[in-house]
């Protein structure tokens, strides 16, 4: 007879056969049989979170760059917590595995106010995830874990929730039962004859522009190719650095410049790869693509999402623009006075942007002196991340310039704990701003977690008091009428220190250099505030659009 081993043994021995390196979570009555399970085979990184929230947030950053991220919380109001952050990693379309307890399979949906049991979990987070399962049958815990990381690392990825009750997690099921991991489908390589009339409407244009998203992050060698060749390229945020920003045909991700958007206007193709064409991106769809429009997305419902397009090719990113790259010989397209035009209309974004920053352009500048070519930007959802940190940041790589796609303060800090734990060779700055009940404080007890698993990150606190984009959008559409968006804010060096992380306080422009090449030379975690109310306030009333609604 085979050996017995509880399914909470089976599933942390499944996540060792994915070659899972940290789970992120909050240990709960109705979630110990995994946890025990997990500390008793040393063999994955338990990363202790404050909140289901941040846990999440963590896994959702683990997961961009490993391909797994794997979250555990608990069941009823924790696994409520952990709906915004399961919302952010939908957007990012981040492969992650969220796992969390369920009460016993007896009192489940009873209603009957057993401790953290609530009504129709499953409901709220098959909406908030790609899929949710729940597992009421041992000897299937196995295969429905799986199918889950199956369903999370097929594209279109996303996040896979799966409930476990608890006794469901301590019943004792056989070793056979064990499974070897699957392997990820390769991508399907396209058509010939799809790829042979894509590259006849691509050479036929005078000057193309390629769109890239997120869906386009593995993509670099050939977009690098087809950028070589002439092609014209823009990103979205999520995509920036799939395209290094030096690159002389690339345009960075300023698409609402009016230099920039008029360039666009002398293309005669467009060609959008993996991108939602979102409305911040957009000026709420407003923007002028060029005629014709292909679209290359994984997901056949991406079709036409937001701009009417002449075809859809529903098609792996990676390998139809590798196919089209493979065609390229020589440059096709544009001329050296098309580069120099470019290069003009990028130069006059860059200067229309430091104008509008200000002295934070001098912070942008510091930071990006003294962080390795390597290091990495995590931007929380901030008037400083929106400016200067969306678009003024360089980026040398796709990964480079993490950030919120839902638009949710408050992810800064937790997702640079994950992209930390996920890098450990690299360095990342955080970048959190909107204090005190804004930004940084809905995750505050993550800097106990910074503190506490001694993460590479240097945390830059934007401190201005309250919530700054409220400031801007309340000035530009509600007459100057401010309302609520003042904050009472801690001194957060003091209290950084009294984690025991090192701090720095700035109050003026001309420390930025100083204070931040010491910080980011610091190896582990550290702080540093930045007071804007001394150093200036910064604008910014929210995404380019028409109007707010």
């Amino acid at each position: 007879m085979s050996e017995m081993i509880t399914v909470g043994d089976a599933i942390a021995r499944t996540l060792e056969q994915y070659h899972v390196e940290a789970i992120y979570g909050v240990i709960s009555i109705h979630n110990l049989p995994i946890a025990d399970a997990v500390g008793q085979r040393e063999k994955i990184r338990f990363v202790p979170a404050r909140g289901e929230a941040g846990s999440v947030t963590m896994a959702d950053a683990h997961g961009r760059f490993s391909g797994l991220g794997v979250a555990l919380t608990s069941t009823g109001a924790g696994a409520g917590n952990a709906v915004g952050a399961l919302v952010e990693a939908m957007n990012a379309g981040t492969p992650l595995l969220h796992l969390t307890g369920q009460v016993e399979k007896a009192w489940l949906d009873a209603d009957t106010g057993f401790i953290h049991e609530t009504r129709d979990q499953l409901t709220f987070l098959k909406a908030s995830s790609k899929r949710a399962y729940r597992i009421s049958n041992a000897n299937q815990a196995v295969a429905i874990l799986h199918k889950a990381i199956q369903e999370a690392q097929t594209p279109p990825c996303g996040p896979v929730s799966v409930e476990i009750p608890i006794d469901i997690q301590s019943a004792k099921i056989p070793l056979s039962l064990l499974t070897a991991p699957l392997k990820r489908a390769p991508a399907v390589e396209p058509e010939a004859s799809l790829v042979d009339a894509l590259w006849a409407q691509l050479k036929q244009a005078k000057q193309p522009l390629l769109w890239l998203g997120g869906g386009a992050l593995e993509s670099g060698e050939a977009v690098k190719t087809l950028a070589d060749a002439g092609v014209t390229v823009i990103s979205s945020t999520h995509g920036r650095g799939i395209l290094a920003d030096s690159h002389r045909a690339s345009l960075r991700a300023f698409h609402n410049s009016p230099s920039v958007e008029a360039l666009i206007s002398q293309c005669d193709f467009t060609l959008v790869a993996g991108s939602r064409l979102r409305s911040n991106e957009t000026r709420s769809w407003t923007l002028e693509l060029p005629t014709p429009r292909v679209q290359i997305d994984i997901d056949p419902a991406a079709a036409s999402r937001n701009y009417l397009m002449d075809n859809t090719l529903v098609a792996d990113c990676r390998a139809l623009l590798a196919a089209l790259a493979a065609r390229v010989q020589g440059r096709i397209w544009g001329d050296a006075r098309w580069d120099s035009q470019l290069k003009e209309a990028v130069e006059a974004a860059e200067q229309g942007l430091r104008d509008q920053c200000g002295d934070y352009a001098k912070l942008n500048d510091a930071i990006a002196q003294a962080l390795p070519d390597d290091g990495i930007l995590v931007r929380d959802i901030t008037v400083s991340g929106s400016l200067w940190g969306s678009r003024l940041f360089r980026a040398h790589g796709p990964l480079m310039n993490i950030h919120s796609l839902a638009g949710a303060i408050g992810m800064g800090l937790p997702m640079a704990v994950g992209t930390a734990i996920a890098n450990p060779q690299r360095k990342v700055v955080g970048l959190v701003g909107l204090v005190g009940d804004g930004g940084l404080s809905l995750n505050l007890g993550e800097l106990a977690t910074l503190a506490q698993e001694k993460a590479n990150v240097t945390l830059l606190i934007m401190n201005d008091g309250g919530y700054g984009v409220m400031r801007g959008i309340q000035d530009k559409y509600f007459g100057g009428r401010q309302y609520y968006n003042e904050l009472h804010t801690p001194d957060f060096t003091l209290l950084a220190q009294a984690m025991g992380l090192q701090a720095w306080s700035v109050d003026r422009a001309e420390d930025f250099q100083a204070v931040m090449t010491e910080a980011l030379a610091m190896p582990g975690p550290s702080v540093v505030e930045v007071k804007m109310g001394q150093i200036g306030a910064l604008r910014f009333a929210g995404p380019p659009q028409k109007t707010l609604y």
